[in-house]
């Protein structure tokens, strides 16, 4: 029996929607980065890109547990001496809460041009509201990403 390789003809792409509101952020993008590339169809192959379209909304409601919010720095550095500037995760959910889930998404997808296919795939935005009503975007439940209400409150 040989080998199936999946050709761009067998290739089906559905659109997804997930509520980023409550989720925490690692547990999101694991799912999310599973299904663009394509691991949770029968046919993946690691060498194509199989993946499904995904929409995530209320980006700015997403958490971050055990105080990294205030904890975790993101570093930008000018390029010139002394250049470095950190930003805490709570100031940047604040003002980039967007970029701070499309970025945790792309780092769990692989690290060359077929990664960089895939993360095209991916839609994230702030609030609930969205432009791609037209494609009729199915909902993703995770449920093993919801912040239970017995888990500690805070950020």
């Amino acid at each position: 029996m040989r080998t199936f390789s999946p050709k761009p003809a067998d290739i089906t792409r559905v659109w997804h929607i997930v509520d980023a509101d409550g989720l925490v952020l690692g547990r999101l993008a694991t799912e999310v980065a599973a299904v663009l590339r394509g691991k949770h169809k029968p046919t993946f192959a690691p060498h194509v890109d199989m993946g499904d379209h995904v929409i995530v909304v209320n980006a700015d409601k997403v958490v971050l547990t055990s105080g990294k919010a205030e904890l975790k720095m993101s570093y930008r550095h000018s390029g010139y001496p002394g250049g470095l500037t950190a930003t805490s995760y709570a100031d940047l959910m604040v003002d980039r809460a967007d970029d701070v889930v499309a970025n945790a998404i792309r780092g769990m997808l692989p690290k060359n041009r077929l990664g960089r296919q895939m993360g095209t795939k991916l839609k994230v935005y702030r609030g609930a509201d969205h432009p791609h009503e037209a494609q009729a975007p199915t909902p993703m439940e995770i449920p093993g990403a919801r912040r239970t209400s017995s888990a500690r409150s805070g950020a």
